[in-house]
């Protein structure tokens, strides 16, 4: 039997497979953040895999990025969403939905009043981002005060309630991508003077004060985090990545979190060696993955899980594929 085949505990979920569908946006929401149906078609098509872990999902207006994402912040979109873990929840699935605040990866034309996007600090990302006028620059995001980021927090934790009244097994912080959390983790966009900014410790503030919010709502048992060092997606830089990472992993024993996720796209470090020891709940692997890779992962004890992305989008029956042997589209 493949170990990818066998049952795995994540937070208080047994899950009978070791196959987790990574988070990939589709912009399949209207201009309220609605998802529409065919969402509810798209995830129950993948209920397969062992936990199904959503596209990022803002969890305010303000934490909008992309145009069409959709959010978890109104009454009408909760009422999609349900049909989405009813869809999934009936052939047998989990799925847990990540929390996705954009931070200064957004646009003034997505956001409520044509407002400045936020961040941690009012750094300008290079780049460009697709609005519905087409490509535009980034601009210059305004800093948070101290008293918008308990604001902020507090969006998070409502959020994870809001997704567990959806009929979500659980919900994902995401902490990678260059997003708002990793915004204030890493050095290069994080130079506040206050106590969320400067050391690793105030840098790593900001994540933890959400994941400990989110838990103290819905239970870490419940709760995962998805980080990506090194990843450098979004023009996010870290000047000690190694020491910002194994602070932050070592930093959530006590929280007793469902999962952590971590996925690998082009670092030097081998970070799995580095963190997976460091954290005692079920460890996740994704990044480049194939079936023989995610077999060796398993067996060789590297990780609890491992997290397919684009093999998901392109083959909704992945977990049968591998069970027979069955080519991939």
């Amino acid at each position: 039997m493949s170990p990818l085949f066998t049952p795995v505990q994540i937070g208080r979920y047994t899950l009978p497979n070791r196959l987790v569908m990574a988070p990939m946006t589709r912009s399949r929401a209207d201009d309220n953040g609605i998802p529409s149906d065919l969402v509810v078609t798209y995830y129950a098509q993948r209920a397969g895999a062992g936990l199904i872990i959503t596209e990022g999902v803002f969890p305010s207006a303000m934490g909008k990025g992309y145009v069409r994402t959709p959010g978890i912040a109104t009454d009408e979109q909760i009422a999609v969403w349900k049909k989405v873990t009813e869809a999934v929840h009936a052939k047998g699935g989990r799925i847990f939905m990540q929390i996705m605040h954009c931070g200064r990866i957004s646009h003034p034309s997505m956001l409520p009043n044509a407002a400045q996007p936020v961040a941690p600090s009012a750094i300008k990302p290079a780049g460009q981002t697709w609005t519905g006028a087409g490509m535009e620059e980034f601009v210059t995001p305004r800093e948070l005060t101290l008293d918008e980021i308990a604001g902020v927090i507090n969006e998070y934790r409502l959020a994870a309630r809001r997704a567990i009244e959806a009929g979500f097994d659980g919900v994902e912080l995401h902490t990678a991508s260059g997003y708002l959390p990793e915004q204030f983790l890493s050095s290069g966009s994080n130079q506040r003077q206050d106590q969320y900014g400067g050391s690793v410790e105030n840098r790593a503030r900001f994540a933890l004060d959400v994941l400990n919010a989110m838990v103290a709502e819905v239970g870490g048992d419940r709760v995962g985090i998805k980080i990506s060092p090194e990843m450098g997606f979004n023009d996010i830089t870290d000047a000690n990545p190694q020491e910002t990472y194994t602070y932050l992993v070592d930093q959530l024993r006590d929280l007793n979190l469902a999962y952590l996720h971590v996925a690998l796209f082009g670092a030097n470090v081998d970070y799995h060696s580095l963190l997976r020891p460091r954290f005692n709940g079920a460890y996740l692997m994704g990044g480049g993955l194939d079936q023989t890779g995610a077999e060796s992962v398993l067996t060789d004890k590297r990780a609890d899980a491992t997290v397919f992305g684009g093999a998901f989008l392109a083959n909704p029956d992945l977990p049968e594929r591998f069970l027979q042997g069955a080519p991939l589209n």
